[in-house]
């Protein structure tokens, strides 16, 4: 009976064990789509320009009592970190988001004992309206589903410090030739034809690595350059595969902007896809097609600096 007894407190004893056995592990909290729209004033010309963003904020530290105790003192309310947004989109110019995102993660890290802070920023692009051939000083409309985005981290001296990423994400592009698909692999699966001529469409998603970044690096200036060579590549080169223009498009996004030291692309096919009008007696000498995302193959590579 006593063995009994004792091998049910053990058990017990071995339950508690391993419900008592655990340790908080990476964790991070934050405020998230803080969205606002600035309108700055020119005061001489009457010419405003129009900023909307989208925020993201996460914060990293020690944050261990807060889960396990629920003491809330070393905790900075998410509600006061979207009111820091607002607040500082007041006084920031917002013309690079990565210096704007920077000054913010600076802030919720000196003097509040966070370890590291990152903050994401997407800009919704808005279009100067042109009138009998001028720009109209306050009218806008709504540009595409390209968004402008950054990430920043900053963190303590032993965390790691700063890192500071830009990018763009719906950048859809087209050309109708200088595309090819052909010598690929074949299995008994495979239907694909071979082809040396057809629509090449993506929609370009790009995140690039700042190699040495502070609040004097001309972020927007690295950013129309990095631009204008994923277009201009995309548009010249004569491709025998997305993988191969993807890495023509890193390597002149490269050259365009020596203060980056890596690029990640994401090209994913907008399929054109040729319709057959053999049944009504007609020719389709690539002229007809089908567009369609899904399924949708997807290429991603990094290129950096060797």
């Amino acid at each position: 009976m006593k063995n009994v007894k004792s091998a049910k407190n053990s058990k017990i004893i071995a339950q508690q064990a391993v419900k008592t056995s655990v340790v908080l592990a990476e964790n991070n909290y934050g405020k998230s789509r803080v969205r606002l729209v600035k309108v700055s004033r020119d005061r001489a010309t009457k010419r405003h320009t129009v900023h909307e963003l989208s925020v993201d904020v996460a914060l990293r530290g020690d944050f261990e009592t807060v889960h396990t105790l629920g003491d809330n003192s070393k905790c900075l309310p998410t509600d006061t970190m979207k009111n820091t947004v607002y607040a500082f989109a007041k006084d920031h110019p917002i013309d690079a988001i990565e210096s704007f995102a920077l000054h913010l993660a600076k802030h919720f890290v000196v003097g509040r004992g966070m370890e590291s802070a990152r903050v994401s920023v997407s800009r919704v692009p808005w279009e100067r309206v042109i009138l009998r051939g001028k720009e109209h000083p306050h009218c806008f409309t709504k540009g595409s589903e390209e968004r402008q985005r950054c990430e920043v981290v900053y963190g303590s001296r032993n965390v790691g410090g700063t890192s500071v990423l830009g990018g763009i994400e719906g950048l859809v592009i087209l050309k109708s030739t200088d595309s090819g698909f052909a010598g690929f692999m074949k299995d008994e699966y495979t239907t694909l034809p071979e082809v040396d001529d057809r629509i090449m469409a993506t929609s370009v998603s790009a995140m690039w690595t700042f190699a040495a970044a502070g609040e004097r690096t001309k972020f927007g200036m690295c950013r129309e350059k990095i631009r204008a060579a994923l277009v201009a590549t995309f548009a010249s080169h004569k491709s025998k595969s997305v993988q191969q223009t993807l890495y023509a498009m890193g390597e002149a996004a490269l050259k365009a902007c020596r203060e980056i030291g890596s690029i990640r692309l994401s090209l994913p096919n907008k399929h054109c896809l040729l319709v057959n009008l053999k049944p009504f007696g007609m020719e389709n000498a690539n002229e007809v097609f089908v567009p369609t995302d899904e399924p949708h193959g997807l290429i991603e590579a990094t290129i950096r600096r060797a």
